[in-house]
């Protein structure tokens, strides 16, 4: 599973990472935070508060937002946005397949 996190500010893109992570998709708040706390460490953020919205976010549309309201600590962003990219599937070399 890849993930794409970024921190935005006015639109913008200020930091952003890919991560590859081995496990499935997390389906609950303990599995989303471990996952998110490697993301924050690499940015070099603060943790966000992590709640069933988030969670359900993430499984619906398979991204998330977090706002400053979602930080204990005070952040100088707009956003930060965790996406879950999805799996490019391969092609066929045989030209004759249609799969």
């Amino acid at each position: 599973m890849r993930i794409w996190a970024k921190v935005l500010q006015d639109h913008r893109i200020m930091r952003e990472t890919v991560r590859e992570f081995a496990s499935a998709r997390p389906s609950d708040m303990e599995g989303w935070s471990s996952l998110l706390h490697e993301l924050c460490q690499d940015l070099d953020l603060c943790r966000p508060v992590v709640l069933r919205k988030h969670v359900n976010d993430l499984a619906r549309f398979s991204r998330v937002v977090f706002k400053p309201a979602d930080f204990i600590e005070s952040v100088d962003f707009d956003e930060f946005e965790i996406e879950v990219l999805s799996e490019k599937k391969k092609r066929s070399t045989d030209p004759y397949s249609f799969a």
